[in-house]
């Protein structure tokens, strides 16, 4: 008689599974806010919305690295996708003025390694601790033959709560706002199909690998200090579709939005990218955020007084642009 089959002869580990859940719930005890009621290993999280809202709306939003995992397979790098799993969308649910509440992730493998799935989730609750939004939950899947060996998948999932008077929805964007653009921190989780074209099979270099893997740069704190102290009428987090894609998407009809790139330093990495690849100017727009993460508007009177403070948050602010009157005949978003 043959021997009894069990889960694990399938190719999946349960003891491995709980023991990467209890290896990861001190980076996830770190980012508790008071109002989480219940977290990691329940069949839901419970979390509650904090006392100082009067008409809480809820924000959501989901995302994941994209193609950017690709590259840290290649590298060896698992550190900081975690943190751009978080970055993609606490910066989504920013845009409307909301404050990133909790955070869940899936973390899906062939074969889970307890190392690199620990090494993936540190950067979650680092990502969480930077958007102060809380690491509540998750799902680890451990498929056998659904990713080759040493590959995984991410995804995640956030909710944000805004106050109804203060959403931010862009309908007051009008002709001579100004756009005041955040500077990015490389080319954060966007575009990684094009750029893995242009490397070929061709491993990059350490400081190209650095600057490449570079993580999304989280605008959480300083934007909602800033959203306290002046009038933002709009924002746009650049992500797929670069600049002439996303800023439109917070515009209302019969405006557009006229962009200078001369009016922001472009990062090394982009020159590289475009001269390697052969990458058209438009292109290049159309796909990579060009040194540019977060894109916000504002009226003249305010930009001294925004620029200000977000610069004292650390944050590098530029003049980028501005809104005029615009047509259905012309395009939404210009780079000159």
């Amino acid at each position: 008689m043959s021997e009894p089959l069990s889960y694990r002869d399938a190719g999946v580990d349960i003891d491995a599974g709980d023991a990467l859940v209890e290896a990861i719930k001190p980076f996830a005890k770190r980012t508790l806010r008071p109002e989480v009621l219940a977290g990691l290993g329940g069949f839901g999280a419970l979390c509650a919305i904090p006392a100082q809202y009067k008409e809480p709306i809820l924000v959501s939003g989901t995302d994941g690295v994209g193609t950017k995992l690709k590259l840290a397979f290649m590298l060896g790098r698992h550190g900081t996708v975690g943190i751009d799993l978080v970055a993609m969308s606490v910066n989504d649910v920013l845009v409307q003025g909301a404050e990133p509440l909790f955070f869940l992730d899936y973390f899906a493998c062939g074969k889970l390694d307890k190392a690199v799935a620990t090494n993936v989730i540190r950067g979650i609750a680092k990502g969480c601790e930077e958007a102060g939004c809380a690491l509540i939950g998750g799902e680890t899947a451990e498929m056998p033959g659904m990713y080759p060996d040493g590959e995984y998948d991410l995804a995640g999932f956030c909710v944000g709560v805004v106050e109804k008077q203060r959403i931010i929805d862009g309908k007051s964007i009008q002709p001579g706002d100004v756009l005041l653009g955040l500077a990015s921190s490389g080319a954060h989780s966007n575009g990684y199909s094009l750029i893995r074209r242009i490397l070929g099979d061709s491993k990059p270099n350490s400081d190209l690998a650095d600057a490449l893997m570079e993580p999304t740069r989280i605008y959480v704190k300083p934007v909602l200090k800033l959203l306290a102290a002046v009038n933002v009428k709009g924002l746009a987090h650049i992500t797929g579709g670069g600049l002439v894609g996303n800023v439109p998407r917070m515009l209302p009809q019969g405006t557009r939005a006229v962009l200078r790139k001369k009016m922001w330093p472009r990062p090394e990495l982009f020159n590289i990218l475009q001269k390697d690849g052969n990458v058209a100017e438009d292109e290049m727009h159309r796909v990579f955020n060009c040194g540019i993460g977060m894109v916000l508007a504002v009226a003249r009177e305010h930009v001294a007084a925004a620029t200000m403070l977000l610069k004292r948050e650390g944050e590098l602010a530029y003049e980028i642009g501005f809104i005029e009157a615009g047509s259905a005949a012309e395009p939404e978003a210009v780079v000159l």
